[in-house]
């Protein structure tokens, strides 16, 4: 490798182009290759679109409560799609100018096209002129992401049957939505069109709505969804979908057949792997169609590594942006590897949910009686004076050590305050060392130091408990 390498970067998403910053700061020459926009599938389709929309709704349910907090407004709110739309894509809109200024303030080459390695280090970019250029580079990094399946049960059109893409520009309000897969994007969806007037059904096939979460998160959020007339069903499939006058009809496993006037397919997403070149350069996949890597993001072939969805689960931004980092590092000639045990995560339904390490499903599976600290909302006066009481926060702790194995979060402000419960488990804090931290009163961080106290039963304010 020469004294200042080159690094090429397929993909300009949350992993890639952080990957190439990196390798920036570190002294190398780095060329991004994108097909589409900076900023990938996170900033453009999926996490900051999602948000701004979620924003608006929530905004809503707020100005819809402002009589009893004595705020007299002289009509009801009332949401325009187009313009919450006009003002998602300028907000999307001026964060892709700003990852186009970063990339340049640290010398970085912006090569719009798609790439396709010749070797382990060419690169061929197609331009979307048609033209052709290769890049050579010491190291590759592929961070080409991941796309939702193609389903020819569910022929998306963008109106009638859409992707979580689609749903984003809200081609319409329909009067009545079917959302196919209850995880994290279905149910961010179903807060999304429940809000805007749709009645909503979500069919999971799992037994329950977001199954990747704690068993009280999911049960919180489904009685939330409930009150905002959103139904579910889980424990179900469709077999068929047929199209009639009166709307589609889903045919369910069991019999039961649902009829829309919309269709959102939320079914997971793969990752993107085709037409890489990964074939001829002998990159190995994974079972699941995956890039293969280790803690290093290293793949089989010396000098290419692999980021982000890519590489499989677990498919988060902010992993795709650590796993980056990583990657850069270890090109550059400086150590990195990756752990995974502490991702905090953020759902955004309404209330949101944060959350980090393990379930108490999980620890249960392994044979552990985790010690458990629960702490509603409905406890902390800074819920009551912002009229947000719907909340809960559980922590899970080893019952030998006291060391934090997890927290699960539902509440306002949840996506934020789990980041004190990450930070605990990456000290290996203990419950009882965060009780003890004094938190500011009054905060909804106090909920906290409450579940926390409340895995030795020694919470001060439990919800529902009077003193005594």
């Amino acid at each position: 490798m020469s004294s200042r390498p080159h690094i090429a970067v397929l993909g300009a998403g949350p992993g890639g182009y952080v990957a190439a910053v990196r390798a920036a700061q570190r002294g190398a020459g780095v060329t991004v290759i994108e097909s589409h926009a900076l900023g990938g599938t996170c900033l453009n389709r999926g996490c900051i679109p999602s948000k701004t929309l979620l924003a608006v709704v929530a905004l809503g349910e707020t100005l819809r409560k402002a009589d009893e907090f004595g705020l007299r407004l002289s009509q009801p709110p009332v949401y325009d799609p187009a313009r919450m739309v006009a003002r998602k894509n300028r907000v999307v809109a001026g964060l892709v100018k700003g990852i186009a200024a970063l990339l340049k303030s640290w010398g970085i080459t912006h090569v719009q096209g798609r790439g396709r390695l010749v070797n382990d280090q060419t690169v061929r970019v197609s331009r979307p002129d048609g033209s052709e250029t290769t890049i050579q580079a010491d190291g590759i990094i592929i961070a080409t992401g991941s796309s939702p399946p193609a389903l020819p049960m569910f022929p998306v059109d963008g109106v009638d049957v859409m992707t979580s893409a689609e749903a984003l520009d809200i081609p319409r309000v329909p009067g009545r939505l079917l959302i196919i897969g209850g995880g994290v994007e279905g149910c961010e969806c179903a807060s999304l069109y429940a809000g805007l007037g749709s009645n909503v059904t979500i069919v999971e096939m799992m037994p329950r709505l977001l199954p990747a979460e704690d068993d009280d998160v999911s049960a919180l959020i489904e009685r939330e969804l409930k009150k905002r007339r959103v139904r579910s069903v889980v424990g179900a499939s469709v077999t068929r979908v047929e199209t009639t006058a009166a709307g589609m009809r889903a045919h369910l496993t069991g019999g039961e057949i649902l009829v829309c006037d919309a269709m959102l397919v939320s079914v997971g997403r793969r990752p993107n792997t085709a037409e890489l070149g990964l074939e001829e350069t002998g990159v190995a996949l994974g079972g699941a169609g995956e890039i293969a890597v280790d803690e290093r993001l290293q793949t089989n072939v010396p000098g290419v590594h692999a980021i982000g969805d890519v590489v499989g689960a677990p498919m988060l931004a902010h992993v795709a942006s650590a796993q980056g980092k990583v990657a850069a590092e270890n090109l550059t000639g400086h150590a990195g590897v990756m752990r995974y045990d502490v991702v905090p995560a953020g759902i955004f339904t309404l209330p949101e949910i944060g959350r980090v390490g393990l379930t108490e499903r999980q620890i249960r599976d392994r044979g552990v009686t985790p010690g458990i600290g629960r702490f509603r909302y409905g406890g902390l006066g800074k819920a009551h004076a912002a009229g947000e009481t719907v909340g809960l926060v559980k922590i899970l702790a080893d019952p030998r050590t006291d060391r934090v194995l997890g927290a699960h979060l539902v509440g306002a402000h949840a996506a934020d305050l789990v980041h004190e419960a990450a930070l605990a488990m990456q000290l290996n804090a203990t419950a009882s060392q965060m009780a003890a931290m004094i938190h500011a009163h009054p905060t909804h961080a106090e909920g906290l130091m409450e579940a926390a106290d409340d895995v030795h039963g020694l919470a001060i304010h439990p919800a529902g408990k009077p003193p005594g």
